[in-house]
């Protein structure tokens, strides 16, 4: 291991004139050198962060990660306050004004994570380890308290939540360290916006907004949620794809049944829900749903142009993920994250394998989620797949149905439906954008990829209809971090890049923006 440790000095000056080969500017060089020489700190910090579980619904636990937080900003000399969650976790709010700028922008990421089943991770999700490599390449355990060295550019830290979505909440705070020790001071004023339930699909977030409207008004927001492109190249994307999901069950007799005795005669809702869900999607994607399309709104002249620059990753990920072909006549990835998408994300009826029985089940259940594009709603979703299931002859019910119900009605199905929320997207040509995206390349070294839609949900369409304003995303995630699974990581080397990306994006962006 030793061989491939650096001292931090000496990564210092390998940063320093890998910047010079690349034309950096001194302020970019400054804050790599900086970075060469506080990573350790900066690790340490994000695992401590990561060290408080964070599920949005364990009360307790939620609080001790905004507390947390709040205290981060403080000794930064940020004013940090939070902010009543109206029935949620709180939202941790901050705000540091710069002398002289004339814009506000709002930086957004979330505390919470996704729920974990721990017997699925290798260490344990809320004890971060560092790794000198990818668990899947033999990525081997490397102590924290070792960290007077300088990892390399593929070391991960694995924990619940370090690439989505606290990595950039640390991020953001060391970019702003590092221009202090360059003597830079932001170029516009800065709000910070970190929410405790996005992982819970913010169902409290539009009742925060409206109360803290005045608090929160700026010219725009960045959201900071979401992987980097598969090229491993920063991206700023423009959109959002909406979601909502829908849990559906079938019926069959009051218990399960000897398949023998009763097979070709009693129902089987298994079969029935597999006919059902054919009936909503074909083997390539496209949604069988009359009328779902309807609304959605084709792309504008620059959202094809970023499109046709955006480069293309898709046969290096089929071989990465082993995949033989993919969906839509291997159709580009970018390209059909701009349609709508019905995805099964699940499947329960009866059991497999040693555990299978040679009866039918009682009832049969699927778990389902559609992506949405501007301009499609929920409630036009909803209204169109339940009307084509009636036309098809399923009658539907809301609630778990009497044994009075089951047997009177043929072709009973129950709908559960998520509350869901719409997509967004921003103007890729507006003065925001242009200035944005001219900081983002400056920082980067390189033109960045443009995005017009990210294939993830963010409630990115409450900022822009509460504040009328641009909101855009920023991510620094590495793209195989594992999100909403277990060994969920973040690349050091991505963490890296998002504190320059960060701070270049900080000091730039109000001098681009005139």
């Amino acid at each position: 291991m030793k061989g491939r440790l650096r001292m931090a000095g000496g990564l210092a000056v390998l940063l320093a004139a890998a910047g010079a080969a690349r034309g950096e500017t001194s302020l970019h060089r400054d804050v790599r050198l900086w970075i060469g020489r506080h990573e350790a700190a900066v690790l340490r910090e994000l695992a401590e962060l990561l060290a408080i579980p964070n599920l949005a619904s364990d009360g307790p636990g939620i609080r001790r990660n905004a507390e947390h937080i709040a205290r981060m900003l403080e000794r930064r000399g940020i004013a940090a306050r939070l902010l009543d969650g109206e029935g949620g976790p709180p939202v941790v709010y901050g705000e540091r004004r710069a002398a002289g700028a004339g814009r506000t922008i709002v930086f957004y990421a979330h505390y919470d994570g996704q729920p974990v089943d721990p017997a699925r991770w290798t260490s344990p999700p809320w004890t971060p380890v560092l790794r000198d490599g990818p668990l899947e390449a033999g990525g081997r355990e490397v102590p924290l308290g070792a960290l007077g060295l300088s990892p390399g550019p593929d070391w991960r830290l694995y924990a619940r939540s370090s690439g989505d979505d606290k990595a950039p909440i640390v991020a953001v705070l060391a970019a702003l360290d590092a221009l202090a020790a360059a003597g830079r001071a932001p170029s516009v004023n800065l709000k910070l916006f970190f929410e405790g339930e996005e992982e819970a699909g913010s169902p409290h977030l539009a009742a925060v907004l409206a109360r803290n409207r005045d608090l929160l008004v700026a010219d725009a927001w960045l959201l900071c949620d979401g992987p980097v492109h598969q090229t491993r190249r920063p991206q700023v994307y423009f959109g959002a794809r909406g979601v909502i999901g829908l849990e559906v069950t079938a019926y069959g007799a009051a218990r399960a049944l000897h398949s023998g005795h009763y097979g070709n005669w009693a129902p089987n809702p298994a079969a029935a829900l597999a006919h059902l869900l054919a009936g909503l999607r074909d083997p390539d994607g496209r949604i069988r749903v009359p009328g779902f399309s309807d609304d959605v709104r084709p792309p504008t002249a620059a959202e094809r142009e970023a499109l046709a620059s955006v480069p293309d990753v898709d046969a290096a990920l089929r071989h990465e993920l082993a995949l033989p072909a993919s969906e839509g006549g291997d159709a580009r990835l970018a390209e059909r994250i701009l349609l709508p998408a019905l995805n099964l994300r699940g499947l329960a009826a009866g059991a497999v394998g040693e555990g299978a029985a040679n009866a039918i089940p009682a009832e049969a259940r699927a778990s389902i989620d559609f992506r949405l594009v501007p301009d499609q709603t929920p409630a036009r979703v909803r209204e169109r797949v339940e009307a084509h299931l009636v036309s098809l002859g399923y009658a539907i019910t809301r609630e778990a149905p009497s044994i009075e119900t089951r047997r009177s009605v043929p072709r009973l199905v129950r709908l559960e439906w998520e509350a869901g929320y719409p997509p967004a997207r921003a103007d890729m040509d507006s003065p925001f954008a242009r200035a944005l995206l001219a900081a983002v390349d400056e920082a980067a070294g390189q033109p960045v990829v443009r995005m017009p839609t990210l294939g993830g949900s963010i409630p990115m369409h409450l900022f822009a209809e509460t504040f009328s304003v641009p909101v855009v995303g920023l991510p620094i995630a590495n793209h195989d971090n594992n999100q909403h699974a277990a060994d969920e990581n973040i690349r050091v080397q991505n963490l890296r890049d998002g504190v320059s990306l960060f701070a270049g994006v900080l000091a730039r962006l109000g001098e681009e923006w005139r």
